[in-house]
């Protein structure tokens, strides 16, 4: 018997993957704060600490290569983070780092959208970071690059422009924690499965965005993504 709902179910969330007709479906996406060290020291904090932050963004937070992204409701400070991400298409559940390279499917370049002004406050008072993150419009992610093989050390340029103007540009060798450190790890608290995406953090050189900012950013041997705030 199939089931009949009460309401027509949300479409899932599909991503272009370069040079195919198929989308990549999106089931969860999670995202690695403080993973380079200039940003830690930036934002004021230890790189020197244990295994960065982890936090989520919903499916729907997405938003595709060459889209208007509207300014954030109840947002006085939109800051812009540009991020690798990774894109899942085999389960880990407590997998060491072998498995975890082997599960990643693709790359794409990715941008943290952060109501800046609202994490502030969330970390001064110790609260989740859930309304300074997982709002709509706060995970714009280019097309998926599929990978045969994960280098054993990713590297190449990772940047982000504003109107032109470079406000970001580091290194994916620069990050603290590699891709299979990471997954491997993420692993350990949570069954990943096909579908699922994790942003692997921002290098320093985050900033404000206000409306009518093009916004473009780009990875090395990756690929790029570009949109403007409304």
């Amino acid at each position: 018997m199939s089931e009949v709902y009460s309401l027509l179910p949300p479409a899932v969330v599909g991503l272009q993957i370069t040079d195919s007709v198929k989308l990549f479906p999106v089931r969860r996406i999670f995202c690695i704060g403080r993973n380079y060290s200039d940003h830690v020291r930036e934002m004021g904090g230890n790189s020197n600490k244990d295994f960065p932050i982890i936090f989520t963004k919903p499916a729907d937070a997405v938003v595709a290569d060459g889209s208007k992204v509207e300014y954030p409701l109840s947002c006085k400070s939109l800051h812009h983070e540009v991020e690798l991400v990774v894109a899942i298409d085999k389960p880990l559940r407590q997998d060491d780092e072998d498995a975890a390279a082997k599960a990643v499917f693709g790359l794409a370049v990715g941008v943290d959208l952060t109501r800046r002004d609202l994490q502030k406050e969330a970390k001064k008072s110790g609260l989740p970071w859930d309304c300074a993150k997982a709002f709509d419009q706060s995970a714009p992610i280019s097309a998926i690059k599929p990978v045969r093989v994960l280098p054993a050390v990713l590297q190449g340029e990772i940047s982000l422009s504003v109107n032109t103007q470079v406000r970001q540009r580091g290194d994916l060798k620069q990050m603290i924690w590699s891709v299979p450190q990471i997954l491997s790890h993420l692993s350990n608290y949570f069954e990943l499965l096909p579908g699922d995406l994790v942003f692997t953090g921002t290098p320093a050189g985050v900033g404000v965005l206000v409306s009518g900012d093009c916004v473009f950013a780009s990875i090395a041997g990756v690929g790029s993504l570009q949109f403007q705030i409304a």
